[in-house]
């Protein structure tokens, strides 16, 4: 069996990078496998070990940091960290499925020069910064202040999206879909 490869998704919060993610996911021609994420965090209502996270003690986290255990991590809030274990990475494409990791743009670019060739790295960007301000303030999910840090954040993310093989600006869901497909296709056929 041919081992996967590696594609990974950075954007902005509000780009509609997990919605693309969902609809890539339902296409079998793709291939595609998603990889289960590691956090120090508690789980939250019905979150199984395993299945949404793999849930592990801050300490373990640090100590399994410290043993190159992660291709990438990031310590989010002060004792919460999350991060990509290496052994998801081989567990996915082992089985010859290419793994979608949907992950900071520092964590990507950092996946992107560890695997090389193996890895396809895609940037969603808004159509605009007014465009993604708009997109944050209608989802009615931030307070103003969380809608101004995210739009900050999202200006010094940007910055970043040269780094990537590619970018796709998502002004137009479906031609956006269309669009990653085509680079993921070409990619796995390499």
């Amino acid at each position: 069996m041919k081992e996967g490869k590696i594609i990974i998704f950075s954007a902005p919060s509000g780009c509609g990078k997990s919605t693309i993610i969902q609809r890539l996911m339902q296409n079998p021609e793709l291939h595609l496998g998603f990889s289960v994420s590691a956090t120090s965090r508690q789980p939250r209502g019905s979150e199984q070990h395993g299945r949404e996270y793999y849930f592990i003690t801050c300490e373990e986290f640090k100590l399994r940091v410290g043993a190159g255990e992660f291709i990438e991590w990031e310590e989010v809030y002060p004792g919460t960290c999350y991060g990509t274990l290496r052994s998801e990475v081989e567990r996915v494409t082992g089985n010859g499925q290419n793994l979608v990791l949907d992950i900071d743009v520092a964590g990507g670019v950092n996946v992107k020069k560890m695997y090389g060739d193996r890895a396809l790295a895609l940037f969603i960007e808004p159509p605009s910064l007014g465009e993604l301000e708009r997109r944050l303030k209608g989802r009615g999910t931030d307070a103003p202040e969380v809608v101004e840090k995210r739009l900050a954040k999202a200006e010094y993310e940007l910055g970043f999206a040269p780094q990537y093989d590619a970018v796709i600006v998502n002004d137009d869901l479906e031609t956006a879909v269309a669009a990653v497909t085509t680079l993921i296709l070409d990619f796995i056929n390499r």
